[in-house]
């Protein structure tokens, strides 16, 4: 099943809330809550401060989704979320999206909302590739988490900034490490 609108973005909600809460250059404050849920086309202006625990809590939550490489732990986690957050898939049709799923109660608040679409998002990427295209940034001292939802599926940096600067110092090591030609 194909989503779109703001359910095919909650892949990359989930890795920017994560790194949001729990990273050490991470922003958790209301503002950069809000900007998550608006850059990944959900409902945020039905943000309200006391959703902002809500959000920190499920971003520390699903922290330990991203750090281990064992699919049956992986998937036991993502069980027992799904027993745990209230989920009750329909189809909407609204505005830009027309028909699509939503996977949390029609009446719940923002922050179920939110965990149900990321929870669904992140369950149907490990589905189709197992923990291949998730992980915690490969760059020496950099502690985001990444997901990889593109075609090729290779990531294992959490930005462009991270592999530019780990592909710069291999290059320099290796550099090192020839021998000059006035030897």
């Amino acid at each position: 099943m194909q989503t779109i609108g703001y359910k095919s973005k909650g892949t990359a909600a989930a890795v920017a809330l994560v790194n949001a809460v729990t990273g050490a250059d991470g922003d958790d404050g209301p503002d950069a809550l809000r900007a998550i849920l608006r850059d990944n086309e959900f409902f945020w202006r039905e943000f309200e401060p006391d959703d902002a625990e809500d959000l920190r809590a499920w971003g520390r939550t699903l922290r330990p989704f991203f750090e281990t490489s064992d699919l049956a732990e992986a998937a036991a986690m993502l069980n027992g979320l799904m027993l745990r957050i209230p989920m009750h898939p329909h189809i909407a049709n609204h505005e830009p999206h027309g028909l699509h799923m939503h996977f949390a109660p029609p009446s719940a608040r923002l922050p179920q909302r939110f965990q149900a679409s990321t929870l669904m998002n992140l369950s149907e990427l490990v589905c189709r590739h197992g923990l291949s295209r998730t992980g915690v940034c490969a760059a020496d001292g950099c502690d985001r988490v990444y997901a990889d939802t593109s075609r090729a599926g290779r990531r294992r940096f959490c930005s462009e900034a991270c592999a530019n600067r780990t592909n710069v110092a291999a290059f320099r090591a290796r550099r090192r490490t020839l021998p000059t030609a006035d030897a």
